[in-house]
């Protein structure tokens, strides 16, 4: 069974991740910031994996270490779940709609780490109110998180939205459009290394 725990610990948060690339089981997510586990959890569910992750992390300061410290151990638990990354499809794409919102992620598992981000947001932030609160989530950190899995999971990563108003859905096409992807690419459709290199 491809799966992986890890803990990360820092001056900016302690994490504990597990991932299982082979089950689709019951996800618990808890980073403080309730939207970000909420993108997290659809990104699971439609790559058909499992996530635990627990993050205590200093928001009292902003989200941005959470959310990219997160993409970091995410990162290195897909990459270490893969192992040698033999058999796998190792190339993803998915074009995903959210209703207004159109989004196309396409990826190669390919161990040479590159994020390609074209995806505007309006909105600086999610949350109620209008006003930072401790757990309100920054638009910006979208890309961020993208680019610690990406470079962490040896990803090589295009994330394109195509059009979109609502930043809600927006974010969230672009999320479950990476969990499609991700989910294809990590298929074992045979037993090689998926490279006429003979290596990744």
């Amino acid at each position: 069974m491809r799966k992986e725990i890890l803990e990360r610990n820092t001056g900016e948060t302690k994490i504990k991740a597990m991932v299982n690339l082979d089950e689709q089981g019951e996800n618990k997510i808890d980073t403080g910031i309730g939207f970000f586990d909420h993108m997290l959890n659809l990104l699971a569910f439609r790559a058909g994996i499992t996530l635990k992750i627990a993050c205590i992390g200093d928001l009292e300061v902003d989200g941005h270490h959470t959310v990219e410290d997160v993409g970091i151990c995410l990162g290195q638990a897909i990459s270490k779940a893969l192992g040698d990354k033999s058999g796998i499809a190792r190339y993803g794409s998915a074009r995903l709609p959210m209703d207004e919102c159109l989004a196309q992620v396409d990826l190669d598992i390919s161990n040479r780490p590159y994020l390609v981000f074209n995806a505007a947001f309006d909105e600086g932030r999610i949350g109620e109110g209008g006003k930072y609160r401790v757990g309100d989530f920054e638009v910006e950190l979208v890309e961020e998180f993208f680019r610690a899995v990406a470079v962490n999971a040896g990803i090589t990563l295009h994330v394109n939205l195509l059009y979109g108003k609502n930043t809600h859905h927006k974010i969230e096409a672009v999320f479950k459009a990476f969990g499609a992807a991700l989910g294809q690419a990590i298929k074992v459709s045979g037993n090689t290394t998926p490279s006429t290199k003979g290596v990744m």
